[in-house]
């Protein structure tokens, strides 16, 4: 009898425990419910409804709208804890999380950068963005954009490892032709005393003597007066009889000229990156100081010769958008000015400076110039100039023709260094440098047998252009 009675409380025990269990288990585990700012959510209950509480109203507001129905309402982003009792008792626990409607956010990223992987994700109040874009600025920009539409957003983006710079060759082809003809005819006549009469007749166009003494008396006869004239110019034909007292100068002349440059400036660069070079040279100077130097004489140097920058962009459309600088400049002695016993020469510059987009390996003439020029000039002395096959010594004419053509062109390429077993391109050297030791003057060198693999390497040919050698994308 006792053992039946012993049996029977730890079986009661028993059952008190596992009912305990289940008790604890129903109020510890409950059910997890999702639902985004803005929006509503009804629980359907298995029983009658006895009560509804919250541990957050601020950000889940529950209503029963029936026996068996709860009405969630989605207030604000957080985590809420909802219980239910039943009229029989029981206890249903529900963690509600309230989270954004990522959906627009998610749209809006993808219409504004389709081509990038950014996920979106949602932690309390906050927006945090994920995945991978293709710069810095793309992340800097989504972040921006989501800004508005959260109260934090946490910018996890990581940038992709940018692939090797394209470079961008650029061919530029200066061509210029600049011809020039002159045809001038005159004359300056003087007497020293011909006919008693010292004078001079001149058009003045081309340097006349000048009277530099002239000397006489009063009621003295002619002989014994003595003339003095300065030949400042002889011009390209002088004639001077001392018996006749008479000399003459003579410009006949004609004269062309032709200038003819062709320059092609090649020069490489990556994406977006400005790139400029200056073959020429630079020429002298001389500035006079001011303050307490004053009356000081500095030098400097001005570049002259053949330059150019550019700065190229490739685009989304495959094509090259550049900006090009090209410059030629010469020397222009003729147009130079002497101060101060300085000579100092002018510049005859061409230059350009543009924007273009072009495609690869097209081609677009970026300036032109076609220039002709005449200049005529006539000087006579009226009266005398008409007098019949003598007048024409009383004329001057001068005749002056000149013609120049001046075309740019440009031609971007995209183009790949060579790989290490590529033969490298060097300038053809039309003579040995240094004859090796032991080798007499004036005699080559006796030629050694090469291998199949240097032979093949000597006879690669040579470009004479180091950029025309690059391969080609």
């Amino acid at each position: 009898m006792t053992n039946r009675r012993r049996i029977g409380g730890v079986a009661r025990a028993a059952l008190l425990a596992a009912a305990g269990a289940m008790l604890l288990a129903a109020q510890t585990s409950a059910d997890d419910l999702k639902v985004t700012v803005g929006k509503s959510l009804v629980i359907d209950y298995p029983t009658d409804i006895g009560r509804i509480s919250t541990s957050n109203p601020e950000i889940v507001d529950p209503v029963a709208v029936s026996t068996r129905e709860v009405l969630l309402h989605a207030k604000t982003h957080g985590v809420a804890t909802v219980v239910v009792w039943s009229r029989a008792g029981q206890r249903t626990f529900y963690n509600v999380s309230v989270e954004h409607n990522l959906e627009p956010i998610r749209r809006l990223l993808k219409e504004t950068f389709p081509q990038e992987e950014i996920q979106v994700q949602a932690a309390r109040d906050s927006v945090a963005l994920t995945g991978r874009v293709s710069g810095k600025e793309v992340g800097e920009r989504a972040a921006a954009l989501v800004a508005s539409l959260a109260k934090t957003v946490i910018n996890n983006l990581q940038v992709t490892a940018a692939p090797v710079e394209k470079q961008i060759l650029i061919r530029v082809k200066f061509a210029e032709v600049n011809r020039n003809a002159s045809d001038s005819l005159g004359f300056n006549l003087i007497s020293t005393g011909a006919l008693n009469t010292p004078s001079r007749v001149t058009t003045g166009q081309f340097g006349p003597p000048g009277i530099t003494e002239l000397g006489g008396a009063i009621g003295g006869g002619a002989q014994g007066t003595r003339s003095s004239f300065t030949i400042s110019d002889a011009l390209n034909i002088f004639a001077f009889r001392p018996d006749l007292n008479l000399a003459g100068f003579v410009r006949a002349l004609q004269s062309k000229g032709m200038l003819q440059i062709l320059a092609e400036p090649n020069l490489v660069t990556t994406n977006g990156k400005e790139a400029s070079f200056l073959v020429g040279g630079e020429f002298p100077i001389p500035i006079l100081q001011g303050g307490a130097n004053s009356g000081a004489v500095t030098i400097q140097f001005r570049e002259f010769g053949i330059r150019l920058t550019f700065t190229p962009t490739l685009t989304a459309n495959k094509t090259i958008k550049m900006y090009v600088k090209p410059e030629v400049s010469t020397i222009d002695l003729a147009n130079a000015v002497t101060f101060s016993g300085f000579t100092i020469p002018a510049l005859a510059t061409r230059r350009m400076e543009t924007n273009i987009e072009l495609g690869e390996g097209q081609s677009f003439v970026i300036g032109g110039l076609i220039d002709d020029r005449t200049t005529e000039s006539l000087s006579r002395i009226p009266g005398l100039s008409h007098i019949p096959i003598l007048g024409v010594l009383f004329k001057t004419r001068s005749d002056q023709k000149s013609k120049s053509e001046l075309v740019v062109m440009v031609s971007p390429e995209i183009v790949q260094p060579l790989n290490p077993s590529d033969p490298k391109p060097i300038p053809v050297m039309p003579k040995e440098f240094l004859p090796p030791l032991g080798t007499p003057s004036g005699k080559a060198a006796p030629a050694k047998t090469k291998s199949n693999g240097e032979r093949k390497q000597a006879g690669a040919p040579a470009a004479a252009n180091p950029l025309n050698s690059a391969s080609k994308r």
